[in-house]
């Protein structure tokens, strides 16, 4: 490709190019990427990003790549491409989760048009039940410097109050002279505004009907946690599928999940509001298994005296999909449990 340089600039080597308006022919799985992912599946890795998909078929390949090599890695659609845009609703139904790829996608799109596209990126993810990242240029300037813009404080508190997952640093850890500081005054920020911010899905999902038990019983818990004043909400899970449910309504009460798969341990943290305890309820009853997961809060000190609980469970212990029921508890009087 022979370019003319209009307006010069620094430029290193490794870079990829974008045209505006998109329409670019290159496929988005490369024959180097499918190489990569064969190796991520045998580093156990939990999800692998996609970059420049254009449409479902693109993820599609990608799982059925990542199930050959015999992984069960999470895909990751990084929307960057005007015609990511087209399919998107294909494309996040396919996909784990997306991440916003402000840098390629504002050559693409051009950046004035970046805000309203990365906030209805975020609402369509959480919509649909998927995870999603917003990433690129987030603290720039740290790069060089020990203190972030109040403009990049903003993007990033911006992307919180949105309901983003996740905020990712590319450049300011992998090639910049501060990066603890970076990520230390991200999580700050994060922090902060988080705390700042309420229950507010009342009404989420409210005119849809749910496919699942498992599914109902987590929108059903997210609605009494809120309107119960509950201080923690404690899942029984094997995949993990009933926290990311929970995670997408809106609120401030934490999202502990119990699990015996590391694995799960390790995805569930992608979730907003999610952390994850490893535990293994196969060895215990029901009655047992409560006192032992409060104690766990308590020695945490996420809970004390008084405090109400909700816990969600399934009958049939170490089941996917099997979580059926909800029970509400408060911290110090008798546990009793009906199943």
């Amino acid at each position: 490709m022979e370019c003319v340089v209009l307006l010069g600039g620094q430029l290193s080597n490794g870079k990829g190019l974008n045209r505006e308006g998109g329409g670019l022919s290159a496929k988005a799985l490369t024959p180097k990427d499918r190489g990569d992912i064969r190796h991520a599946v045998e580093l156990g890795v939990d999800y692998i990003a996609v970059s420049f998909p254009r449409n479902a078929e693109d993820i599609h390949t990608a799982r059925r790549l990542v199930e050959k090599a015999g992984g069960r890695c999470g895909i990751i659609a990084k929307i960057e491409r005007v015609e990511a845009l087209e399919n998107l609703e294909e494309i996040i139904q396919a996909a784990d989760g997306i991440m916003i790829a402000r840098g390629d996608l504002g050559v693409e799109i051009g950046d004035a048009a970046l805000p309203p596209v990365q906030k209805r990126l975020i609402r369509l993810a959480r919509e649909r039940n998927r995870l999603v990242i917003t990433a690129t240029q987030m603290m720039e300037s740290m790069i060089n410097n020990l203190m972030p813009t109040r403009a990049e404080v903003f993007d990033v508190a911006n992307a919180v109050l949105d309901g983003t997952d996740a905020v990712m640093l590319s450049a300011e850890t992998s090639v910049g002279q501060f990066p603890v500081k970076a990520v230390e005054a991200m999580a700050r920020i994060c922090l902060v505004t988080e705390a700042s911010t309420g229950a507010s899905g009342a009404d989420y999902r409210i005119d849809q009907s749910f496919q699942r038990v498992d599914e109902a019983i987590a929108m059903s818990t997210m609605y009494a946690a809120n309107h119960i004043g509950a201080k923690a909400i404690v899942a029984l899970t094997e995949t993990g599928a009933t926290c990311t449910w929970m995670s997408r309504v809106r609120s401030a009460i934490p999202i502990f999940a119990f699990t015996r798969h590391r694995e799960t341990c390790r995805r569930v943290t992608l979730c907003r509001g999610v952390y994850p305890i490893n535990y293994d309820i196969t060895h215990t009853d029901f009655l047992a298994a409560n006192k032992e997961m409060i104690d766990h809060l308590l020695k945490r000190k996420a809970v004390k005296d008084g405090d109400v609980v909700i816990i969600t469970k399934g009958d049939l212990r170490g089941r996917q999909g099997g979580t059926n029921g909800m029970k509400i508890l408060r911290v110090g009087e008798l546990l009793a449990d009906s199943a």
